[in-house]
Formats: structure tokens, C-alpha cells, sequence
């Protein structure tokens, strides 16, 4: 790059990652990290569980303190936002009337929630998403008693548990047929589905929002679309994200559920790369291009992308995983499931610690684990290597999954080394 100034648009987990993982990489250049949120970078998952719980605040939240950016140079423009890019002058143009010039720029951008339209202008409607969201969320939870959860993903399940620990009364409505739909198998949605309801929470399945309704302005209750009603003081709404890629459109950039790059995580504009949240990416996980919503895909396409601004150019081919904390269970994940035609279950659901291996073609897609790290751990290295495992291997409890990794490896040490993000 003749102009060396990193531009990078996102302040989260991956914009903090790929400014640090540049100074970390020998990167001398300028680093400018722009975020729309006053805050410095912090963690996000903690905010629908122990942040909410009251053993989290938002100063622990923080990924670094002030120091860690100061002392590596690293210049932070907090509370600003990216609101126009010129691609010929290679100059991003900020919301204070700023304008800084970069050799290279990476969207970082994430995704925010879907809004439900009707819900604008209601008291007692609330998403989570920002430490903001979360901090008046906590303070809405000292008086509200009964909540209802729109959505049945993986924000809506982690706040249910929450909300069933404070006491609250809770009520889940999900338009699709299962809990987490997209995300996991059959076995593992019905497993979380019955959890909660011996948490106390109430599911209802296949069955759409039709209205809020309120009185005085204020939040009443829900009716669905089958004309049930479920009182309520505080509706919470978690129906999925939308990327942040207007911007990037408005430039010329391709945008597909997502902005779309190749595989080293670089748009057809050389000087422009996207990662995290934002970035659909072709995954050899996956089929076509895929959008993953982690920390783990951010954080290691941020490194991907250092690498390759430093010279160490190499495709983006990091195993994906992902966790959920519900309840006292945790649920770890590894590899892309949708779409699998065989599972097999290793260990007892009703001992709540087991893993599910799902197939595709009869190859290893994935592997979905209940308070199970090490089957968890097995299935990061296994999919690392590109090896495979039987089915009837898989569900045999007697079988070694270890000395399996070795003997897939061709050596113990090619096994060990594994890399597991």
C-alpha cells in the first residue's frame, strides 16, 4: 500500500481484533478503529445473560482499557459513523464532517436487530443488542413480571433462561415449527424446547406475532395468529439481525445478506475488505456464500485479514464454532449442520450431557454438543484435519475418539496441532 493508514468501520469484536492483530503482526502504519458507540470495545454475548443477571457491569464488559490502544497506537474514533466512502480518493467521510484517507478499509460494520415496524413508538417494547439496550432492559426487569419473547433463537432461549432465574413470567412465541430452526438439529431444538419448559417457560411454536396491544400507549399484551392472547408488561423482540452493508452498497460494492468477498475476505476492490457479522464469505464449511454471526468468525477473520495486509497472504479457512449458555446448560457447536440428512446422538439426553453428529452426504458436517466439551473439542479438530467419522463410530460410546484424531492425522502431533480457533 503506498498510503499505509488501516480504516477500519466497526468498533466490535472483530474491528478491535484486526486493529490489535495488525501492531501485533509488525503493522507501523496508522490505525484508525471508528465505532457508532461511545463505549470502548466490549463484549456483546454477556449482555443477554450475566449482564442482566446483575454479574457483569458495563465496565467489565470492555475488551481492552484506553491503555491498550494508546500504547499501540491504535487511534479510536468513538461515536462517529462512516456516512459516505469515496472509492477513487480512497477518503471515508464521517458524520462530524470528518474526512481520513486510507490505504486500506475494512467494514467491521456487524449487523443490527430486525425491527418489527409496529412496534415503533410503544412503551414496553425492547431489543438487545448494544450496552445501552441492556443496561435499560435491566432496569425495565425491576418492575416488569410478565414478558413475552418474540423469537425463538439463540437470544431469545439465552434470555429466557435469564428471565426465568429472576423470577419473571415468560412466554416464547415462534412463528417457525421448532425452536433455533436454523441453527441446530431436530434432536438438540426439542432438547432446549423441553428445558424451558421445565425452567417454567411457555412455548408456542408455529405461531406468528399478529399484534401488540397496548393501552395508554403502553404495552398490554400479545395476540397471535391464532387469536391467543398473552398478557404482557414488557415484550422483548429478538427475530434475527440485518448486516450492516448499506454503505457498502451505496459505493458499488456487492452486497448478498451480507457484503460479499472472496476467499482471503477481500472485496473486488483490492483496497477493501469486510469480516465478521457483515462479510458473506465463501466457507468450504458451508454451500455457496455464507454470513456467520459469532465471535469466533470475527475475531479470525480479523486475523486473516492482518496477516494478508502485512504480506502473509493466505485463504480464510478457519473451523466455525459457536456457544450458547442457557440455563445451566451449555450448548457448543462446530461446523455448519444445515441441511444434514443423518444424525446420530453419542452419549443420554436425559443425563443432559451428549453430542449430536450431523451428516451431509455421509460426511461430518457438524457436531452439536450438551455440556459436552470434549466431543466438542473432538469435532473442532476432526473438521480442522478434513477428516471424517462413521456413525456407528460416532454414537458407540466405547469408541476412542482420541486415538481416532491420530489415526486420522497419520500423527499424534499433526493431531494435537490441530487448529481449533
Amino acid at each position: 500500500m503506498t498510503d499505509t493508514r488501516v480504516v477500519i468501520l466497526g468498533a466490535g469484536q472483530g474491528g478491535f481484533q484486526l486493529a490489535t492483530s495488525l501492531r501485533d503482526n509488525g503493522f507501523d502504519g496508522r490505525i484508525f478503529l471508528i465505532g457508532d458507540e461511545p463505549d470502548l470495545p466490549y463484549e456483546r454475548p454477556p449482555l443477554t445473560k450475566s449482564f442482566l443477571l446483575g454479574q457483569k457491569k458495563a465496565v467489565g464488559l470492555s475488551l481492552r482499557t484506553q491503555e491498550h490502544y494508546d500504547s499501540r497506537r491504535i487511534e479510536l474514533l468513538l461515536g462517529e459513523e462512516a456516512i459516505a466512502i469515496d472509492r477513487h480518493s480512497r477518503s471515508v467521510t464521517l458524520r462530524s464532517g470528518k474526512t481520513i484517507g486510507y490505504g486500506h478499509l475494512v467494514f467491521a460494520t456487524g449487523a443490527r436487530n430486525r425491527i418489527l415496524e409496529t412496534t415503533t413508538g410503544i412503551d414496553g417494547i425492547a431489543y438487545v443488542r448494544t450496552v445501552r439496550e441492556a443496561e435499560c432492559l435491566r432496569q425495565r426487569l425491576d418492575t416488569a413480571q410478565q414478558i413475552v419473547i418474540v423469537g425463538a433463537g439463540f437470544i431469545g432461549l439465552e434470555l429466557a433462561g435469564v428471565l426465568r432465574k429472576l423470577g419473571k413470567s415468560v412466554h416464547i412465541l415462534e412463528t417457525m415449527p421448532r425452536g433455533l430452526g436454523r441453527a441446530v438439529s431436530p434432536i438438540v431444538s426439542d432438547f432446549f424446547a423441553a428445558a424451558h419448559r421445565d425452567w417454567g417457560s411457555q412455548l408456542v411454536f408455529a405461531r406468528a406475532l399478529a399484534r401488540i396491544e397496548t393501552s395508554a400507549g403502553a404495552v398490554r399484551g400479545v395476540r397471535d395468529s391464532d387469536g391467543s392472547f398473552y398478557p404482557a408488561d414488557l415484550v422483548l423482540i429478538g427475530i434475527g439481525v440485518v448486516a450492516n452493508a448499506e454503505l457498502a452498497a451505496s459505493v458499488g460494492l456487492p452486497v448478498k445478506n451480507g457484503i460479499v468477498v472472496d476467499e482471503y475476505l477481500q472485496t473486488p476492490d483490492a483496497s477493501i475488505s469486510a469480516i465478521g457479522d457483515c462479510a458473506a464469505f465463501p466457507c468450504r464449511y458451508g454451500t455457496g456464500l455464507v454470513r456467520l454471526e459469532s465471535v469466533q468468525n470475527a475475531v479470525d477473520q480479523a486475523r486473516c485479514v492482518a496477516a494478508r495486509l502485512v504480506g502473509r497472504l493466505s485463504p480464510y479457512a478457519d473451523v466455525p464454532w459457536f456457544w450458547s449458555d442457557q440455563g445451566d446448560l451449555k450448548l457448543q457447536m462446530v461446523g455448519l449442520t444445515a441441511g444434514a440428512d443423518q444424525t446420530v446422538i453419542r452419549g443420554d439426553p436425559r443425563e443432559r450431557k451428549f453430542s449430536v453428529f450431523c451428516y451431509r452426504d455421509g460426511k461430518i458436517a457438524g457436531v452439536e454438543s450438551i455440556n459436552k466439551p470434549g466431543d466438542h473439542m473432538f469435532g473442532r479438530k476432526l473438521l480442522a484435519l478434513g477428516a471424517n467419522i462413521e456413525p456407528s463410530q460416532a454414537q458407540d460410546p466405547s469408541f476412542d475418539l482420541k486415538a481416532h484424531l491420530f489415526q486420522q492425522s497419520g500423527s499424534p502431533k499433526k493431531a494435537l496441532a490441530a487448529q481449533v480457533g
